[in-house]
């Protein structure tokens, strides 16, 4: 890269920045959208790399290029699900860039216009205020060779540093729920289920924009559009493949945090089955002292009225009392081994 390098790598990657491509293999940088075509009217291409513009940043691509003021809008966005639009002069794609923040997974738009002579680049920046193709050309300097063989070439580049990314978050998250599962496992009283419920909630997000990004990548592949090389095919089923391969693990994730779920709530109903049978092992025993002392307290009430000493008489009072024992120690005893019995046949029955 030579002509007008820019200070520091932010200030250059916060503005526009146009490339030209020559077929000998050297990308050069300039200071406007003329310079850069004009260096191209003969051979090559140009390379506009923009990061959060604006709409009057944009305007002359309608004039330069003939993009239609749709793609202009929908790159002001960041709303917009991975799509592929044809238009006679340029195919339009949208793919996403993934963010792990505090506050959860954040999609962002890699927007691509595709042209015979042109690409043009449309990201925004992190949650650290970088562009997310910050120190792209570098990447791009390594591969030259094969970017000079043309846009589509240069185009799969971009693409192949989005998917690569996911790689990282998937990852991450795979490895939340393998710490989740241990959690679980060890910790199931103290652990917040609100966890998992975040785990599903971005796969769900990145298993949609996959979903959508295979499609596109599929269209390519087939060559719906028409600024793609036959000879840039094979690196588009590269990424094809590795996007169905994300696709996949995002489905067995999703199926992980389901299994998850369930184990947690087996978990919790086994405790609380657990709790309830101790609670029930608690009454049984006390019915049991209950019932063995009700026709105590009933022969006791009786013995220690007057009414006793006089069926006995005065004579016979310490006799009559050490009987009265003896009978009070039986019954107990003859309701506790009948209270056994029954509660022993209840428990065969169940």
């Amino acid at each position: 890269m030579t002509e007008n390098k820019p200070t520091t790598i932010q200030s250059a990657q916060l503005n526009p920045r146009f490339f030209s491509i020559l077929p000998d293999g050297k990308l050069t940088s300039h200071k406007t959208i003329e310079k850069a075509l004009e260096n191209t009217r003969e051979q090559g291409y140009v390379w506009f790399d923009y990061c959060e513009p604006t709409l009057k940043q944009l305007e002359p691509l309608i004039l330069h290029f003939g993009i239609h003021p749709l793609s202009i809008e929908d790159s002001l966005s960041e709303d917009q699900l991975p799509k592929l639009d044809l238009y006679p002069t340029y195919s339009f794609m949208i793919f996403n860039f993934y963010e792990n923040t505090q506050e959860g997974l954040f999609t962002h738009e890699l927007d691509i216009m595709l042209g015979a002579k042109f690409v043009i680049s449309i990201t925004h920046k992190n949650q650290f205020g970088l562009p997310l193709l910050a120190g792209i050309e570098r990447s791009i300097e390594r591969e030259i060779d094969k970017v000079a063989l043309g846009p589509s070439f240069l185009s799969h580049q971009l693409i192949d540093t989005a998917v690569d990314r996911k790689f990282y978050t998937i990852d991450k998250i795979e490895s939340k729920l393998d710490q989740d599962e241990n959690k679980i496992l060890t910790e199931s009283t103290t652990f917040n289920l609100a966890t998992l419920l975040e785990s599903r909630r971005d796969l769900l997000t990145i298993r949609k924009s996959l979903f959508y990004e295979r499609e596109v990548v599929s269209k390519l592949i087939r060559q719906d559009s028409p600024f793609i090389a036959e000879k840039s095919l094979i690196f588009y089923r590269d990424i094809y493949d590795h996007i169905s391969k994300y696709y996949e693990i995002s489905e067995t994730a999703r199926d992980q945090v389901t299994s998850l779920m369930e184990i947690h709530l087996s978990m919790t109903n086994n405790r609380m089955a657990k709790t309830s049978n101790r609670t029930n092992a608690i009454m049984r025993r006390l019915t049991l002292i209950t019932t063995i002392f009700m026709p105590l307290s009933l022969i006791a009430g009786i013995g220690g009225m007057s009414e006793f000493t006089m069926m006995v008489g005065h004579e016979n009072v310490n006799l009559g009392y050490l009987l009265l024992f003896v009978v009070m120690i039986l019954i107990a005893l003859a309701n506790y081994f009948l209270l056994k019995r029954m509660e022993k046949n209840l428990t065969l029955d169940e």
